[in-house]
Protein backbone atom coordinates (compact mmCIF):
# COMPACT_ATOMS: atom_id res chain seq x y z
CA UNK A 1 0.00 0.00 0.00
CA UNK A 2 1.24 3.40 -0.72
CA UNK A 3 2.82 5.12 1.88
CA UNK A 4 1.41 8.87 2.04
CA UNK A 5 3.33 11.55 2.77
CA UNK A 6 2.22 14.88 4.40
CA UNK A 7 3.32 17.86 6.60
CA UNK A 8 1.86 19.59 9.09
CA UNK A 9 1.50 23.65 9.65
CA UNK A 10 1.52 24.78 12.90
CA UNK A 11 3.75 23.78 15.97
CA UNK A 12 2.10 24.96 18.82
CA UNK A 13 0.71 22.83 22.00
CA UNK A 14 -1.72 20.30 20.32
CA UNK A 15 1.12 19.64 17.30
CA UNK A 16 3.13 17.49 19.94
CA UNK A 17 0.09 15.01 20.27
CA UNK A 18 -0.71 15.32 17.17
CA UNK A 19 1.64 14.20 15.52
CA UNK A 20 2.48 11.43 17.86
CA UNK A 21 -1.20 10.20 17.18
CA UNK A 22 -0.12 10.21 13.27
CA UNK A 23 2.91 7.68 14.52
CA UNK A 24 0.55 5.24 15.55
CA UNK A 25 -0.92 4.96 12.13
CA UNK A 26 1.38 2.55 9.74
CA UNK A 27 1.46 4.12 5.96
CA UNK A 28 2.17 7.53 6.42
CA UNK A 29 4.96 9.32 6.64
CA UNK A 30 5.61 13.30 8.09
CA UNK A 31 8.43 14.77 5.39
CA UNK A 32 8.11 18.42 6.66
CA UNK A 33 7.11 20.91 9.20
CA UNK A 34 6.37 25.12 9.31
CA UNK A 35 5.90 27.32 11.54
CA UNK A 36 6.19 31.24 11.75
CA UNK A 37 8.66 30.26 13.87
CA UNK A 38 10.76 28.01 13.14
CA UNK A 39 12.64 27.38 15.99
CA UNK A 40 9.77 25.70 17.22
CA UNK A 41 9.32 23.47 14.43
CA UNK A 42 13.56 22.50 14.90
CA UNK A 43 12.73 21.20 18.44
CA UNK A 44 9.18 19.10 17.38
CA UNK A 45 11.83 18.31 14.05
CA UNK A 46 14.11 16.78 16.45
CA UNK A 47 11.90 15.12 18.54
CA UNK A 48 10.15 13.40 15.96
CA UNK A 49 13.44 12.98 13.50
CA UNK A 50 11.36 15.26 10.50
CA UNK A 51 13.76 15.74 8.00
CA UNK A 52 12.74 19.42 6.86
CA UNK A 53 11.54 22.65 8.60
CA UNK A 54 10.31 25.81 6.64
CA UNK A 55 9.37 29.36 8.02
CA UNK A 56 7.27 29.63 4.61
CA UNK A 57 4.24 26.90 3.90
CA UNK A 58 4.44 28.33 0.26
CA UNK A 59 8.04 27.41 0.06
CA UNK A 60 7.33 24.07 1.52
CA UNK A 61 4.27 23.49 -0.54
CA UNK A 62 6.22 24.45 -3.59
CA UNK A 63 9.40 22.26 -2.64
CA UNK A 64 7.59 18.98 -1.03
CA UNK A 65 5.75 16.36 -2.81
CA UNK A 66 2.54 15.69 -0.18
CA UNK A 67 -0.36 13.95 -0.48
CA UNK A 68 -1.84 16.01 2.28
CA UNK A 69 -1.26 18.44 4.78
CA UNK A 70 -2.55 18.80 8.64
CA UNK A 71 -2.70 22.39 9.55
CA UNK A 72 -2.20 23.05 13.66
CA UNK A 73 -2.67 26.40 13.81
CA UNK A 74 -4.42 29.17 15.46
CA UNK A 75 -8.19 29.73 14.30
CA UNK A 76 -7.49 33.09 12.47
CA UNK A 77 -4.98 31.67 10.18
CA UNK A 78 -7.01 28.69 9.50
CA UNK A 79 -8.14 30.16 6.16
CA UNK A 80 -5.28 31.43 4.43
CA UNK A 81 -3.71 27.58 4.72
CA UNK A 82 -6.66 26.01 4.03
CA UNK A 83 -6.59 27.78 0.67
CA UNK A 84 -3.14 27.17 0.15
CA UNK A 85 -3.96 23.76 0.27
CA UNK A 86 -6.42 24.04 -2.12
CA UNK A 87 -3.90 25.95 -5.01
CA UNK A 88 -1.99 23.07 -4.39
CA UNK A 89 -4.78 20.72 -4.84
CA UNK A 90 -4.11 18.71 -1.87
CA UNK A 91 -6.54 17.06 0.80
CA UNK A 92 -6.49 19.08 3.66
CA UNK A 93 -7.33 18.09 7.49
CA UNK A 94 -7.63 21.53 9.80
CA UNK A 95 -8.30 21.64 13.35
CA UNK A 96 -11.30 22.69 14.81
CA UNK A 97 -13.04 25.28 15.53
CA UNK A 98 -12.63 26.08 11.32
CA UNK A 99 -12.77 29.42 11.42
CA UNK A 100 -13.57 32.56 13.38
CA UNK A 101 -17.00 32.70 12.02
CA UNK A 102 -19.98 31.16 9.92
CA UNK A 103 -19.44 32.96 6.74
CA UNK A 104 -15.62 32.40 7.16
CA UNK A 105 -16.59 28.72 7.06
CA UNK A 106 -18.44 28.61 4.09
CA UNK A 107 -16.23 30.41 1.98
CA UNK A 108 -13.09 27.60 2.87
CA UNK A 109 -15.93 24.93 2.48
CA UNK A 110 -16.97 26.03 -0.82
CA UNK A 111 -13.22 27.21 -2.19
CA UNK A 112 -12.06 23.32 -1.31
CA UNK A 113 -15.31 21.79 -3.05
CA UNK A 114 -14.78 23.63 -6.18
CA UNK A 115 -11.03 22.99 -6.20
CA UNK A 116 -12.33 18.96 -5.79
CA UNK A 117 -10.07 18.14 -2.58
CA UNK A 118 -11.01 16.76 0.25
CA UNK A 119 -11.58 18.97 3.17
CA UNK A 120 -11.69 17.57 6.62
CA UNK A 121 -11.97 18.42 9.76
CA UNK A 122 -9.99 17.73 13.34
CA UNK A 123 -13.02 17.09 15.63
CA UNK A 124 -11.19 14.06 17.81
CA UNK A 125 -13.76 14.20 20.25
CA UNK A 126 -16.56 11.73 19.58
CA UNK A 127 -13.86 9.47 18.73
CA UNK A 128 -13.17 9.01 22.27
CA UNK A 129 -13.79 5.14 23.45
CA UNK A 130 -16.11 6.08 25.60
CA UNK A 131 -18.42 8.28 23.58
CA UNK A 132 -18.57 5.53 20.92
CA UNK A 133 -19.89 3.23 23.24
CA UNK A 134 -22.68 5.30 24.66
CA UNK A 135 -23.50 5.67 20.92
CA UNK A 136 -23.69 2.10 20.18
CA UNK A 137 -25.98 1.67 22.99
CA UNK A 138 -28.00 4.82 22.33
CA UNK A 139 -28.42 3.40 18.46
CA UNK A 140 -28.89 -0.29 19.83
CA UNK A 141 -32.80 1.52 20.71
CA UNK A 142 -32.71 -0.63 24.78
CA UNK A 143 -33.70 2.57 26.10
CA UNK A 144 -36.58 3.25 23.49
CA UNK A 145 -37.61 6.56 21.71
CA UNK A 146 -34.73 9.38 23.71
CA UNK A 147 -36.39 12.32 24.65
CA UNK A 148 -34.41 14.64 26.62
CA UNK A 149 -30.01 14.55 27.46
CA UNK A 150 -28.18 16.27 29.68
CA UNK A 151 -24.65 16.75 28.66
CA UNK A 152 -22.02 18.28 31.15
CA UNK A 153 -18.47 19.51 30.72
CA UNK A 154 -17.93 21.58 33.40
CA UNK A 155 -14.19 21.27 35.20
CA UNK A 156 -11.26 23.76 36.30
CA UNK A 157 -8.77 22.39 34.08
CA UNK A 158 -5.68 24.83 32.72
CA UNK A 159 -6.59 25.17 29.79
CA UNK A 160 -5.50 28.98 29.34
CA UNK A 161 -1.81 28.07 30.90
CA UNK A 162 -1.02 25.42 27.68
CA UNK A 163 -2.56 27.81 25.19
CA UNK A 164 -2.00 31.51 26.72
CA UNK A 165 -3.43 33.02 23.85
CA UNK A 166 -6.56 32.24 24.74
CA UNK A 167 -6.94 34.33 27.97
CA UNK A 168 -7.53 37.26 24.82
CA UNK A 169 -9.90 35.66 22.94
CA UNK A 170 -13.09 37.32 23.00
CA UNK A 171 -15.13 34.54 21.81
CA UNK A 172 -13.91 31.12 24.42
CA UNK A 173 -15.67 28.41 25.83
CA UNK A 174 -18.28 28.30 23.24
CA UNK A 175 -15.63 28.60 20.15
CA UNK A 176 -13.02 26.12 21.83
CA UNK A 177 -15.03 23.68 23.85
CA UNK A 178 -18.39 24.02 22.59
CA UNK A 179 -17.41 22.95 19.18
CA UNK A 180 -16.80 19.91 20.13
CA UNK A 181 -19.55 19.49 22.63
CA UNK A 182 -22.22 20.41 20.17
CA UNK A 183 -20.44 18.30 17.62
CA UNK A 184 -21.43 15.57 20.01
CA UNK A 185 -24.48 16.66 20.29
CA UNK A 186 -24.98 16.08 16.66
CA UNK A 187 -22.88 12.78 16.54
CA UNK A 188 -25.66 11.40 19.17
CA UNK A 189 -28.74 12.70 18.56
CA UNK A 190 -28.76 14.49 14.41
CA UNK A 191 -29.53 17.83 13.66
CA UNK A 192 -30.55 20.67 15.52
CA UNK A 193 -34.09 22.74 15.09
CA UNK A 194 -33.44 25.89 17.54
CA UNK A 195 -30.94 27.05 19.95
CA UNK A 196 -31.22 28.94 23.19
CA UNK A 197 -27.87 29.92 25.05
CA UNK A 198 -26.57 31.85 28.46
CA UNK A 199 -23.14 32.80 28.51
CA UNK A 200 -21.22 34.78 32.02
CA UNK A 201 -17.63 35.19 32.59
CA UNK A 202 -15.99 34.07 36.00
CA UNK A 203 -12.56 34.14 36.04
CA UNK A 204 -10.50 37.59 36.21
CA UNK A 205 -7.98 36.75 34.04
CA UNK A 206 -9.60 36.33 30.72
CA UNK A 207 -11.84 38.43 28.27
CA UNK A 208 -14.01 35.83 26.71
CA UNK A 209 -17.00 33.76 28.69
CA UNK A 210 -15.89 30.59 30.17
CA UNK A 211 -19.48 29.33 31.34
CA UNK A 212 -22.39 28.77 29.03
CA UNK A 213 -25.51 27.04 29.01
CA UNK A 214 -27.19 25.73 25.89
CA UNK A 215 -30.43 23.95 25.14
CA UNK A 216 -30.81 22.74 21.97
CA UNK A 217 -34.52 21.32 20.17
CA UNK A 218 -33.29 18.72 17.49
CA UNK A 219 -35.46 17.58 14.98
CA UNK A 220 -36.18 14.43 16.62
CA UNK A 221 -37.98 16.31 19.23
CA UNK A 222 -35.66 15.22 21.44
CA UNK A 223 -34.49 17.86 24.09
CA UNK A 224 -30.93 18.45 24.76
CA UNK A 225 -29.52 20.90 27.83
CA UNK A 226 -25.45 21.51 27.27
CA UNK A 227 -23.62 22.73 30.65
CA UNK A 228 -19.88 23.89 29.65
CA UNK A 229 -17.24 26.05 32.38
CA UNK A 230 -14.09 26.30 32.47
CA UNK A 231 -14.76 27.47 36.41
CA UNK A 232 -16.23 24.71 38.22
CA UNK A 233 -14.29 22.88 41.47
CA UNK A 234 -15.76 19.50 41.09
CA UNK A 235 -14.31 16.34 42.99
CA UNK A 236 -13.10 14.05 40.44
CA UNK A 237 -10.93 16.14 37.69
CA UNK A 238 -8.51 13.69 36.98
CA UNK A 239 -9.62 13.66 33.32
CA UNK A 240 -11.74 16.22 31.50
CA UNK A 241 -14.53 13.95 31.12
CA UNK A 242 -17.81 14.78 29.45
CA UNK A 243 -20.66 13.55 31.21
CA UNK A 244 -24.16 12.26 29.60
CA UNK A 245 -27.63 11.46 31.11
CA UNK A 246 -30.06 10.25 28.45
CA UNK A 247 -33.55 9.77 29.15
CA UNK A 248 -35.84 7.54 26.76
CA UNK A 249 -39.51 5.77 26.90
CA UNK A 250 -38.26 2.48 27.95
CA UNK A 251 -34.94 3.38 30.15
CA UNK A 252 -32.09 5.94 30.23
CA UNK A 253 -28.29 6.07 29.53
CA UNK A 254 -25.33 7.76 31.55
CA UNK A 255 -21.86 8.10 30.64
CA UNK A 256 -20.47 8.98 34.47
CA UNK A 257 -17.30 9.44 35.91
CA UNK A 258 -14.52 7.20 35.62
CA UNK A 259 -15.98 6.46 32.24
CA UNK A 260 -18.95 3.94 33.35
CA UNK A 261 -21.90 3.25 31.51
CA UNK A 262 -24.46 2.39 33.01
CA UNK A 263 -27.97 1.27 30.98
CA UNK A 264 -31.28 1.38 33.30
CA UNK A 265 -34.21 -0.19 32.30
CA UNK A 266 -37.56 -1.70 33.65
CA UNK A 267 -35.93 -4.73 34.85
CA UNK A 268 -32.44 -3.73 35.76
CA UNK A 269 -29.07 -1.43 35.64
CA UNK A 270 -26.28 -2.83 33.70
CA UNK A 271 -23.01 -1.34 34.25
CA UNK A 272 -19.72 -1.36 32.76
CA UNK A 273 -16.40 0.68 32.76
CA UNK A 274 -15.33 1.62 28.93
CA UNK A 275 -11.59 1.66 28.51
CA UNK A 276 -9.78 3.01 25.90
CA UNK A 277 -6.00 3.19 24.28
CA UNK A 278 -3.02 4.65 26.77
CA UNK A 279 -0.09 5.52 24.36
CA UNK A 280 2.92 6.37 26.13
CA UNK A 281 2.73 9.85 24.78
CA UNK A 282 -0.21 11.14 26.34
CA UNK A 283 -0.63 13.60 28.86
CA UNK A 284 -1.95 11.60 31.49
CA UNK A 285 -4.90 13.98 32.19
CA UNK A 286 -5.92 14.40 28.76
CA UNK A 287 -5.48 10.60 27.96
CA UNK A 288 -8.85 9.54 26.76
CA UNK A 289 -8.80 13.10 24.73
CA UNK A 290 -5.21 12.14 23.25
CA UNK A 291 -6.45 8.32 22.66
CA UNK A 292 -9.32 9.69 19.98
CA UNK A 293 -6.69 11.66 18.17
CA UNK A 294 -5.35 8.29 16.84
CA UNK A 295 -9.43 7.09 15.98
CA UNK A 296 -9.45 10.36 14.14
CA UNK A 297 -6.53 10.37 12.17
CA UNK A 298 -7.29 6.62 11.57
CA UNK A 299 -11.06 7.86 9.73
CA UNK A 300 -9.01 10.87 7.86
CA UNK A 301 -6.27 7.70 6.66
CA UNK A 302 -9.31 5.96 5.04
CA UNK A 303 -10.81 8.80 3.83
CA UNK A 304 -7.11 10.13 1.80
CA UNK A 305 -7.14 6.53 0.58
CA UNK A 306 -10.21 6.88 -1.23
CA UNK A 307 -11.78 3.81 1.07
CA UNK A 308 -14.68 5.67 2.81
CA UNK A 309 -15.72 9.55 3.07
CA UNK A 310 -14.22 10.57 6.34
CA UNK A 311 -16.93 10.98 9.33
CA UNK A 312 -16.01 14.89 9.89
CA UNK A 313 -16.04 16.17 6.68
CA UNK A 314 -15.25 20.17 6.42
CA UNK A 315 -19.27 20.07 4.87
CA UNK A 316 -20.57 18.04 7.94
CA UNK A 317 -18.53 20.19 10.46
CA UNK A 318 -19.89 23.41 9.16
CA UNK A 319 -23.05 22.50 10.79
CA UNK A 320 -21.57 22.71 13.92
CA UNK A 321 -19.79 26.17 13.46
CA UNK A 322 -23.35 27.02 12.41
CA UNK A 323 -24.25 26.41 16.19
CA UNK A 324 -21.46 27.52 17.78
CA UNK A 325 -22.12 30.84 16.10
CA UNK A 326 -25.88 30.92 16.58
CA UNK A 327 -25.30 30.34 20.34
CA UNK A 328 -23.31 33.37 20.47
CA UNK A 329 -26.41 35.29 18.62
CA UNK A 330 -28.95 33.73 21.33
CA UNK A 331 -26.55 35.04 23.83
CA UNK A 332 -26.22 38.73 22.59
CA UNK A 333 -30.12 39.12 21.78
CA UNK A 334 -31.53 36.75 24.38
CA UNK A 335 -33.21 35.13 21.92
CA UNK A 336 -34.42 31.60 20.52
CA UNK A 337 -32.40 31.52 17.26
CA UNK A 338 -33.87 28.66 14.57
CA UNK A 339 -31.26 26.74 12.75
CA UNK A 340 -31.28 27.22 8.84
CA UNK A 341 -30.98 23.64 6.86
Amino acid sequence: MKELRFAVLGCGFWSRFQIAAWEEINGVKLVALYNRTPSKAEVLAHDFQVPRVYGSAEKLLRNETLDFVDIITSVQTHERFVLLAAQSRLPVICQKPMAPDYETARRMVKRCKEAGIPFMIHENWRWQAPIRALKTKLDSGVIGRPFRAGISYCNSFPVVENQPFLAEAEQFILLDMGSHILDVARFLFGEAKSIYCQTNTVKKDIKGEDVASVALKMKTGLHCNVELSYASRLENERFPETYFLIEGEEGSIELAPDFWLRTTTRDQTVSERILFSYYKWVDLPYAVVHSSIVEANRDFYKAILKQKEAETTAEDNLKTVQLVFSAYQSAKTNSVITIQS
